[in-house]
């Protein structure tokens, strides 16, 4: 799949815990550092993690601190996955635009005062 201009599809691992949760963060914001161009929408890809505790939700937290005021994080995972549950029941989707499906989840409408 190929990434439109200003969104980056990041695929996570297969678990996500205390154990690598410091890797994790530090490898998505070195991807969005050599983004090229401007970064409007970052979508992490929760469909292959098969495992994932809270440190999972709070890698949401602290990419989406990390990055530009301005530039837009969206999830993906499977409903009936472990990771799904885990953003149910942290509640993360309140926050958070999750989404099924990768493409749609970078195809989705960025409001044009912040797209420019």
């Amino acid at each position: 799949m190929h990434d439109p201009p200003g969104r980056l599809l990041l695929p996570l691992p297969p678990e996500i815990d205390f154990g690598n949760a410091s890797e994790v963060l530090a490898l998505v914001l070195s991807a969005v550092r050599w983004a090229p161009g401007r970064l409007r929408v970052l979508v992490l890809d929760f469909s292959g993690t098969g495992f994932m505790d809270s440190q999972g939700v709070r890698l949401v937290g602290d990419v989406s601190r990390s990055l530009h005021p301005d530039t837009r994080v969206r999830v993906v995972v499977r409903p009936d996955s472990t990771a799904g549950r885990v953003l149910d029941l942290t509640r993360l989707r309140r926050d958070v635009p999750v989404y099924d499906d990768a493409g749609d989840a970078l195809r989705a409408w960025v409001p044009e005062a912040e797209a420019a």
